[in-house]
């Protein structure tokens, strides 16, 4: 129920004043007292340290999560040195602490173990477990930065089993072969010594300058070939992008360009070990990116394996995995960018 000022037994005790028709003010308090100014100012000091109370929090608050971002990046680095060290079960049990104390890493974590579980100078690696690890990866983190290196080791992994049993036979094979030749080892010296020497002259020849006058990217057949006066010197398998087949027509359309170019830079501090710049977009090229109403692109490289996953060599080739760009094995891009001029034409064909 509503109380009226009437309602109050003292009027004077309660500091309100009645007027007519129901009206009411405040009225100045009786005898010695704070002033109004004095009260005024002592509510003004309450609310700024309120304030500055819940200041203190949201810092503290911001201070205990950076600390966790500091923790975390330090059981990364404990994780990794163990696995420099070739503690790799240590490794691998300290990413298990890591996943289960800061669950939001967790894409990192399993790429990390896949690596380990997988990596050639662990005695105990497990591509099935690695594999395990890859696939969760990918389904349970959708958006992670770490998904596109995680299909490529799906798909390295995918051929290892049947790779480790084709090289046991050959090395059977070879086994078999050295026993056959026991007893002729003059004969083999001998042959070793004229391999050496024509090795010698092949290299003498390739480094006079220019050496190569042409590179012939074949996308169909995935070769990448290097013609020096009309000849044949050396063929390489290559990865191209992600959409080989026809023309680059765009930025981002994942094509590798199809036509006539030059070597017009290179990078030897590539974030794919070595990198030969392509002369991409040509005129031909940017007459159809205008008549389509859109940006040709660019930036295309003949490169090596991305830093880090240089030990995955040839098994990179199995599936096209670039931006529009031709990959290589890293020896095989040290070799190029050896004979390979700047200025040197490129030809493109489908």
């Amino acid at each position: 129920m509503r109380r009226r000022v009437q309602d109050f037994p003292d009027n004077a005790a309660t500091g309100v004043e009645t007027g007519g028709q129901g009206a009411f003010r405040m009225a100045p308090p009786d005898g010695p007292g704070p002033s109004w100014s004095e009260k005024a100012k002592k509510h003004g000091w309450m609310v700024v340290r309120l304030f500055l109370i819940g200041i203190m929090a949201i810092l503290v608050s911001g201070c205990s999560h950076f600390s966790d971002g500091q923790r975390a990046a330090s059981s990364f680095r404990e994780a990794n040195d163990l696995f420099t060290q070739g503690n790799y079960q240590e490794s691998l049990d300290r990413y298990r602490q890591i996943l289960e104390a800061y669950p939001a890493t967790g894409d990192r974590v399993l790429f990390e173990m896949g690596f380990i579980l997988s990596y050639p100078k662990n005695g105990q690696k497990d591509y099935g477990k690695s594999l395990e690890c890859f696939r969760k990866l990918l389904q349970e983190y959708p958006g992670s930065e770490y998904r596109r290196n995680s299909e490529t080791m799906i798909v390295y992994l995918s051929n290892v089993p049947l790779k480790e049993t084709t090289i046991a036979a050959q090395q059977t094979e070879i086994e078999s072969l050295r026993q056959k030749v026991k007893g002729k080892e003059d004969q083999i010296v001998a042959l070793q010594q004229k391999v050496g020497a024509l090795e010698k002259k092949a290299i003498a020849y390739a480094l006079r300058r220019p050496v190569v006058d042409l590179v012939l990217i074949e996308k169909e057949a995935r070769r990448l070939s290097l013609i020096s006066r009309g000849e044949l010197l050396k063929s390489y398998r290559i990865a191209l992008g992600g959409n080989p087949v026809g023309p680059k027509e765009q930025q981002g359309d994942n094509k590798t360009p199809e036509g006539t170019y030059v070597i017009d830079a290179r990078n030897r501090d590539s974030r794919y070990h070595r990198s030969l710049h392509i002369s991409y977009p040509n005129e031909m090229d940017k007459k159809r990116a205008r008549e389509l109403g859109v940006s040709p692109g660019g930036n295309i490289m003949i490169h090596g394996i991305k830093n880090g996953f240089g030990w995955v060599g040839d098994a990179h080739a199995e599936v096209d995995w670039t931006k529009g760009c031709i990959a290589v094995t890293d020896e095989e891009i040290e070799e190029i960018d050896t004979l390979v001029p700047n200025g040197t034409s490129v030809e493109i064909r489908p």
